[in-house]
């Protein structure tokens, strides 16, 4: 995740420390003092799901699937993430509310120090329901809401979903639940941004998730609907605009982009145009701390059966089994050659991203998108948008329109 609110707007937030060694620079509880040592988990509990959502990198599905981890192994997984020194666990899906044992296992993973999170469509959520992960120690849900009501629907497969995931961060809202908004950007839904941006204030939501479509699950099945460079360049300056705009006028609104890092590098050069060089060097600073895509080392994902992956959108490949061995093992398995590579993939990256300025804040972007599209794992990631001035360097403090 790269905090747009923060490197732009000195915004700080709860996750200041963990991404960036900025702790002291925040007057937020902190996740974390110090940059994470041990990736942030996704657990996808369960495929099911009461929606059938076009993009969904899970291929969750409306009914139940053999082999879910069970109450029992989901605690013991728990267990073992919190021996490992995991900081965060996010609860996903499918859809996480399908499962009646959440709430026993968000109050679990809190009683083991690890921070639970959920990531959720939000339309199962009650008050009720909301009071009562709250009281288990869930620290935040993130609502997906992807467009207004009609393209949100349409992606979702089901009329009213958009209302009813608006009751659900409501609901969350109302029992003081820290509660975000989830976007998924891609042609059929560009138009909505703004549309998006300004209901989360409108409903008090503080915190705005910008994803870039990934090329997993039925995402793969959408690539052809995902935004060209040029369109989503525009659409990261639009955010970048908004981010300001709206703290300009007092709205401390914690705005993240996810899925692209370069992102990062487009920060950077933003900056550098709106700001001045010696913001841009700060932002580039934040960034190379932040140390760029962290698909197979910051990131991790474990689905419904216990697989592990390299991260929540790599659903495709397995590292391991944590029914057979501990998480940590798996992970630090480096015999494993696809995780040893993508470790040391700048050594291995071709194309403008091997010869980019931007590889220690980048490295890359998407090695998914990269071997969906062009079936190698190290080529260019297809939706860099960067300049050939930008990438190749001096000319990329030469100030333009955009």
């Amino acid at each position: 995740m790269i905090s747009v609110s923060k490197l732009l707007c000195g915004v700080g937030a709860e996750g200041d420390g963990l991404r960036y060694d900025a702790a002291d620079e925040s007057s937020k509880p902190q996740i974390a003092e110090r940059k994470q040592r041990r990736p942030v988990v996704v657990w996808n509990l369960t495929k099911q799901c009461n929606l059938y959502c076009s993009h969904c990198y899970a291929a969750a599905d409306t009914g139940t699937a053999p082999g879910e981890l069970s109450t029992a192994e989901g605690k013991r997984l728990l267990d073992d993430l919190a021996a490992y020194g995991v900081p965060v666990v996010l609860f996903s899906g499918g859809e996480p509310l399908v499962r009646d044992d959440l709430t026993e296992l968000v109050r679990y993973a809190a009683d083991s120090g690890i921070r639970p999170v959920l990531s959720t469509n939000g339309t199962l959520i009650t008050r009720e329901k909301a009071r009562e992960l709250r009281d288990a120690g869930l620290k935040y849900a993130g609502v997906s809401v992807d467009g207004l009501p009609e393209r949100n629907d349409e992606f979702r497969g089901q009329d009213g979903a958009f209302d009813a995931a608006v009751r659900g961060i409501r609901a969350c809202l109302d029992v003081g639940l820290k509660t975000g908004l989830r976007y998924t950007i891609t042609e059929r839904n560009a138009a909505d941004l703004r549309g998006v941006v300004d209901l989360l204030a409108e409903e008090g939501v503080n915190r705005f998730c910008f994803y870039h479509l990934d090329y997993g699950g039925r995402g793969a099945d959408i690539a052809d609907a995902d935004l060209s460079p040029a369109a989503k360049r525009d659409a990261v300056k639009r955010l970048c605009d908004l981010t300001r705009a709206y703290h300009d006028d007092g709205e401390e609104i914690e705005t993240l982009l996810v899925g692209n890092y370069a992102d990062a590098a487009y920060l950077v050069e933003y900056a550098r145009r709106n700001m001045g060089a010696d913001a841009a060097e700060r932002v580039a600073d934040y960034l190379r701390r932040n140390g760029g895509d962290p698909t197979g080392e910051r990131v991790a994902d474990v689905d419904y059966q216990g697989n592990v992956h390299l991260t929540q959108f790599w659903q495709g490949y397995s590292l391991g089994n944590v029914r057979d061995r501990p998480f940590g093992a798996i992970w630090e398995d480096e015999s494993n050659p696809l995780l040893a590579r993508l470790r040391e993939r700048t050594d291995h990256l071709t194309g403008r991203c091997g010869r980019c300025q931007y590889q220690s804040i980048c490295r890359g972007a998407s090695r998914l998108r990269a071997l969906a599209t062009h079936d190698d794992l190290f080529a260019p990631d297809p939706q860099c948008y960067l300049t050939e001035d930008e990438i190749s360097g001096p000319a990329a403090s030469t100030p333009n329109a955009d």
